[in-house]
C-alpha cells in the first residue's frame, strides 16, 4: 500500500510552520519561516508588515517540500491553522485592502470601524489564508473568536440584527461560515505555483489555533486540560455544553465539531517572556551555553534546575502587556536575595507561568464543578523537564508531554484526516496519531511548598502591588 500524507500549516505570531505528517501522526518533513517583526506606529497598534503571513506561508510550504522525501503527489490534503483574534481587512480579490491587525493590537479588543474604503471583507488570520491557497471566501466558524457576530449555539453567524449592529460588520463582509473538518477548497494554480503544493490538493478548515493546538494534543474527555505554551499561554478542558455567563472562562468553539473548549483566562505574552529573559542576556549567554554543546535555552534550563524549588521566595508576576481594561499591570520581579544569579530570574519566570495557570484553572473548574485528573503540556516549552516538573509540582497533578509538541499542526492534520475519512472519527484519529512520551509525577515536598507559596504569598500579590501600581500610571497619564 502506498503511504499516504497530510499537512499541517501553523502560522503563529511569530513564525509560519509548515509540517508534512504520515497517517500515523509522524512529522516526515518541516519547514519554519520566522516572520517580520511587527510593525508599532504608535502605542496600541501592532501589525504584521507587508503580505507576511501569505509571503512566510509560501516560503515554510517551499521549505518542508524541499525536506520531503516522499512524491508530493501522495499528499491527500492540507489542514490550515493559524493565529486568532487578529483582524484582515481585504479587497473584493481577496488580496489584503491594509496589513493584517494583530491580536496584540487595541483595535481587535473594540468593534470594527469601516474607516478604509477599499475592504470588502472582514475575516481572520486563517480566512485569508484559506483564501489565498482555495480562491474561496470561506473559514472555520471557530476562528471567529472575540468581535464577531458568532452564534456559538448555532455555529454560525447570528441572525440578531441588535448582534450585527454591536459588532458593526454587515453580513455582506462576512465569509462563509463552516464547520472545523470540511473542505474549504482546492489548491489554485496560482496558490501552487507560490508553494508548491499540487494544484487541486483538498485544503480543509480547522478551529482557531488553540482549539486545534487542544486536538492535537489528544484533548477528547473533560477530565485533561490542556496548558498551551505560546506567546499567549492558555488553559483548556473539553466539554458538552455552553456555560450561561461564565465568568472565570471563555467558552469557545472546539476543533471537534458540536464540543466546546473552555479556556481559562491566560498570559499575554507569555513564552514571548521567557525568550525577552533569555535575549536579554546577549551573546555571553549564547557564548556559554556554545562551550557546553548547548542551545541557550538548555543552558538556562539546566541551570534553573539547580535553584531550589520555590526560588527562594523570587517571585515574578507576568503583566508584560497589560489587557486594555488594566492598563496600569505591570510585569515584577520581588523577593531579591544577593546570592540569586539569572538561574533563580529563569526558574521564576517558569514558576510564574505554571502559578498564574494553576490559579486560573482553579478559579474554571470551580465555576464548572470539575476535578481534572491529569494535565497536558503543548508547546517548545514542554521540550524543558525543569518546566514540566514545575508544572507537575504546581498543579500537583500528573504533567504529561506527547511525542509531537507542534500539536497545533498536527490538530489540523486530525480535522483534515476526519475529514478525507481516513478515519471515521476523531476518537480513532487522536488514538492513532496522539503518542505520548512521557509524564511527570508530582514531588510531594516540593508541591507542598508550592502550595504555600501559592496560597499565602503569589495568588494575593496584586492585593499589595495594584494600589502602587495605579499610582505610577497615573503621574505618566493624568
Amino acid at each position: 500500500m502506498e503511504q499516504k500524507y497530510i499537512v499541517g500549516i501553523d502560522v503563529g505570531s511569530q513564525s509560519a510552520k509548515i509540517l508534512i505528517y504520515d497517517l500515523e501522526g509522524n512529522i516526515v518533513a518541516r519547514g519554519k519561516k520566522k516572520l517580520a517583526p511587527m510593525h508599532l506606529a504608535k502605542p496600541g497598534i501592532v501589525e504584521h508588515p507587508d503580505d507576511d503571513l501569505w509571503d512566510s506561508l509560501c516560503e515554510a510550504s517551499r521549505m518542508a517540500l524541499d525536506d520531503f522525501d516522499g512524491d508530493a503527489e501522495d499528499i491527500i490534503g492540507i489542514g490550515v491553522g493559524g493565529i486568532r483574534c487578529c483582524r484582515v481587512l481585504l479587497k473584493k480579490d481577496g488580496t489584503l485592502a491594509q496589513p493584517v491587525i494583530s491580536w496584540m493590537d487595541d483595535r481587535t479588543a473594540m468593534p470594527y470601524e469601516h474607516t478604509n474604503r477599499e475592504t470588502a471583507y472582514v475575516t481572520s488570520s486563517t480566512g485569508y489564508l484559506s483564501c489565498r491557497l482555495t480562491g474561496e471566501f470561506k473559514d472555520c466558524v471557530g476562528n471567529f473568536f472575540g468581535q464577531w457576530p458568532v452564534d456559538l449555539e448555532t455555529w454560525n453567524w447570528s441572525e440578531d440584527d441588535e448582534v450585527i449592529r454591536q459588532y458593526q460588520i454587515p453580513r455582506e463582509m462576512l465569509f462563509e461560515a463552516v464547520l472545523p473538518g470540511e473542505v474549504l477548497g482546492h489548491i489554485t494554480k496560482e496558490a501552487s505555483q507560490r508553494t508548491g503544493f499540487p494544484e487541486g490538493l483538498p485544503v480543509v478548515s480547522t478551529t482557531n489555533d488553540k482549539a486545534v493546538e487542544g486536538l492535537g494534543s489528544g484533548l477528547i474527555d473533560d477530565e485533561t486540560a490542556v496548558i498551551s505554551l505560546g506567546t499567549y499561554i492558555t488553559l483548556m478542558i473539553q466539554g458538552k455544553k455552553l456555560p450561561e455567563n461564565p465568568k472565570a472562562l471563555w467558552a469557545i468553539l472546539s476543533s471537534v465539531p458540536g464540543m466546546y473548549l473552555y479556556e481559562s483566562y491566560g498570559i499575554r505574552r507569555g513564552m514571548w517572556t521567557v525568550s525577552w529573559f533569555r535575549d536579554l542576556f546577549g551573546d555571553g549567554l549564547v557564548n556559554e551555553a556554545a562551550k557546553q554543546g548547548m542551545s541557550p535555552e538548555e543552558y538556562l534550563n539546566k541551570k534553573a534546575g539547580n535553584v531550589p524549588a520555590g526560588s527562594d521566595g523570587l517571585m515574578t508576576i507576568l503583566d508584560w502587556l497589560a489587557n486594555s481594561w488594566e492598563p496600569h499591570k505591570r510585569g515584577m520581579m520581588i523577593g531579591f536575595g544577593a546570592h540569586m544569579d539569572e538561574a533563580y530570574m529563569y526558574r521564576s519566570i517558569l514558576e510564574g507561568i505554571a502559578y498564574t495557570m494553576k490559579n486560573n484553572c482553579d478559579a474554571m473548574c470551580r465555576e464548572l464543578g470539575k476535578s481534572l485528573k491529569e494535565i497536558v503540556i503543548s508547546g517548545g516549552g514542554s521540550n524543558s523537564d525543569v518546566f514540566m516538573q514545575i508544572f507537575a509540582d504546581i498543579f500537583h497533578l500528573p504533567a504529561r508531554r506527547n511525542v509531537i509538541n507542534e500539536s497545533a499542526s498536527l490538530g489540523a492534520v486530525i480535522n483534515t484526516a476526519v475529514a478525507l475519512n481516513v478515519y471515521g472519527s476523531y476518537e480513532e484519529a487522536v488514538e492513532k496519531m496522539v503518542k505520548v512520551q512521557d509524564t511527570f509525577y508530582p514531588i510531594v515536598e516540593n508541591a507542598r511548598l508550592y502550595q504555600k507559596l501559592n496560597e499565602r504569598a503569589y495568588s494575593r500579590m496584586s492585593d499589595y502591588t495594584d494600589g502602587v501600581l495605579r499610582e505610577i500610571h497615573s503621574i505618566y497619564h493624568d
